[in-house]
């Protein structure tokens, strides 16, 4: 129950609606509702929970917007998939605002990669080593176009993560790749020479020749040294 009506007559209160949000979350885990499990129809939920169904919509709203159930019209909620959208908002939301700095992302992105790309020397397949290795290649490929060869950088971090076989660094690996998109031009364009493009691009092909041959500390001596390199490179263009 989340509270009596006649207790709470301001059925928009902020408060109320917080608290069926809890409650919404809690009845998911109860049940052991996965993906793509319904939710309860608004009607129902109002009466299990003892609230107006404007609190219980604006509940449901509030949880789509999280990422957390998904909604579409004529249709109940249901339980969604994971989502990089809402943790890759709030990072970008810190950048804009200031409150967090490009610098501490990459900090916190340096911390995490040596351990994913630890664990995918351990844990990796072939088809993920294989993965890995190409969009090295790809780099390499199409190094005089910048713009392509940051979609191939960023996708090869997605691929470590995921060989890691941990989901939760694959989620926050690709929430980052928001503020990646606007940094990472910028610090291509301070590696004035081909042959400095070149030796980034390289990089990342001992990375993935580390995870090939199964030696994590080596891959993650080539990952910290990557990153390095990423945050003198952002800090030579002015970038805090």
């Amino acid at each position: 129950m989340v509270a009596n009506r006649s207790m709470m007559p301001d059925e928009t209160n902020p408060g109320l609606v917080s608290a069926a949000i809890q409650a919404i979350t809690q009845y998911i885990r109860v049940e052991g509702l996965g993906p793509g499990d319904l939710l309860p129809s608004e009607a129902d939920m109002t009466r299990r929970l003892s609230v107006s169904r404007t609190v219980v919509r604006e509940a449901f709203r509030s949880l789509s917007a999280m990422r957390l159930i998904d909604m579409s019209a004529g249709r109940r909620a249901s339980v969604a998939k994971l989502d990089i959208g809402a943790m890759s908002m709030v990072i970008e939301h810190g950048v804009t605002t200031e409150q967090i700095s490009v610098h501490q992302v990459y900090d916190v992105r340096r911390t995490i990669e040596m351990r994913t790309v630890a664990l995918a020397a351990l844990r990796r397949s072939d088809a993920e080593a294989a993965e890995i290795q190409e969009y090295a290649r790809l780099m390499r490929e199409n190094y005089h176009a910048p713009e392509i060869v940051m979609e191939h950088d960023i996708a090869f971090h997605e691929a470590i993560a995921r060989a890691s076989h941990n989901p939760v660094f694959s989620l926050i690996i690709t929430a980052f790749s928001g503020v990646t998109r606007r940094t990472w031009v910028i610090g291509w364009r301070t590696r004035a020479s081909v042959e400095d493009q070149i030796k980034m691009i390289e990089g990342h092909a001992d990375i993935a020749r580390a995870i090939i041959a199964g030696n994590p500390q080596l891959a993650a001596e080539h990952m910290a040294a990557h990153f390095d390199k990423s945050v003198k490179a952002l800090t030579d263009a002015g970038i805090a």
